[in-house]
């Protein structure tokens, strides 16, 4: 990955090269609502496991011209209820407005085609129970985009050195996301807190979904939450600066922080950092760069009981979980993700937001 691609999260897209897990044709989907560029991502990781891309749509025109010029062979359609009726289509990939994102896969999964949108998923605990009703009615999947994890390397390699024992029973993990702001190319959506959730909605759903996923944990209780906007009095509904605690429901601890403050002379959009705690062995991730030394960059740091290893990912763990996603929907199977893990990690950051937000 280039210097420039990890410049801005806002364009962060990940390719890698996969075997196929499909034939061309075998696999179709279309990517509609085109508003985060999460969705370069999405659309690679699917076509890199061998998906076809066949439909393109969007109602800014603009959008759809920057699309096609790194996925030419989209054929652009006219709606969206276009794509909805294709028959051939049988998933609907996504990254519109977040507030927007339920109402599209609720069409999606009501069409009879599985769903991946870009997180969050959901702005509102009413939108969520409406996708656990559908889901279990239309027998769709309705899959998320926890990027953080999903689509990096080390981020992946870490669950497998985890899943392994290389660090015994995970006790704590800790998670760092500072992101950069990039204001003057951000939409208005961006600053206005009904449409994208709040910064733990939001953002926060990615290191969630990480805790669930390294700890194993299948629910957990918020102990703390708290949002703030530090530093951008001229953008009052946006939260610049997020943190919460949990505890899951196997005991493991958990404590986030995300911020708007990657500084500029940053050479990634932002040094995320997980850090593990096992009762064998310790593991720091440090997901996109190492500080003053390599960007892009993608390793773990793991020290047990019988080493101290510096692990590198970068271009040789890959990303497995498009793959697995795309054989899950042909056989409905759930070895990428279960729909309850997605689901609860969007529960868990929408639940922290209202905290923070004194709801609850």
């Amino acid at each position: 990955m280039s210097k420039h691609q990890i410049a801005s999260g806002a364009h962060y897209a990940p390719t890698a090269k996969m075997d196929n897990v499909v034939e061309p044709g075998e696999f179709i989907f279309a990517s509609a609502f085109l508003d985060h560029g999460h969705i370069y991502g999405q659309t690679n990781g699917l076509k890199d496991a061998g998906a076809t891309l066949k439909w393109v749509y969007d109602p800014d025109p603009k959008r759809i011209t920057d699309f096609l010029e790194k996925n030419p062979e989209a054929q652009v359609a006219e709606s969206y209820e276009q794509i909805l009726n294709d028959p051939e289509v049988q998933l609907v990939c996504s990254a519109a407005i977040p507030s927007q994102r339920a109402r599209i896969g609720f069409q999606a999964l009501e069409a009879g085609k599985d769903y991946f949108t870009d997180k969050s998923p959901f702005t509102t605990i009413e939108q969520l129970e409406t996708a656990r009703k559908l889901v279990k009615e239309t027998g769709k999947k309705y899959m998320v985009y926890y990027s953080e994890r999903l689509h990096n390397e080390a981020g992946m390699a870490a669950g497998k050195q985890i899943a392994d024992g290389a660090v015994g029973r995970v006790l704590q993990v800790i998670n760092l996301a500072p992101h950069r702001l990039s204001k003057s190319i951000r939409p208005d959506w961006f600053f206005d807190k009904e449409q994208y959730g709040g910064i733990l909605t939001d953002i926060g759903s990615h290191q969630f979904e990480q805790f669930l996923s390294y700890t194993g944990a299948k629910d957990a209780t918020i102990n703390f939450a708290r949002v703030e906007n530090f530093n951008n009095p001229d953008r009052p509904g946006l939260e610049d600066f997020g943190e919460a605690s949990l505890t899951a429901d196997n005991g493991a601890s958990f404590y986030c922080r995300l911020d708007w403050f990657t500084p500029d002379g940053s050479a990634s959009w932002g040094d995320g950092r997980t850090f593990v705690v096992g009762t064998e062995g310790t593991m720091e991730v440090r997901k996109y760069m190492d500080v003053a030394r390599e960007a892009p960059a993608s390793k773990i740091f793991l020290v047990n009981g019988t080493e101290e290893r510096e692990i590198q990912c970068l271009e040789n763990t890959g990303f497995p979980f498009f793959g697995d996603l795309i054989l899950d929907c042909i056989n409905r199977t759930e070895h990428a993700m279960t729909q309850e893990h997605a689901f609860k990690a969007a529960e868990l950051s929408m639940k922290a937001q209202a905290m923070a937000d004194g709801l609850m």
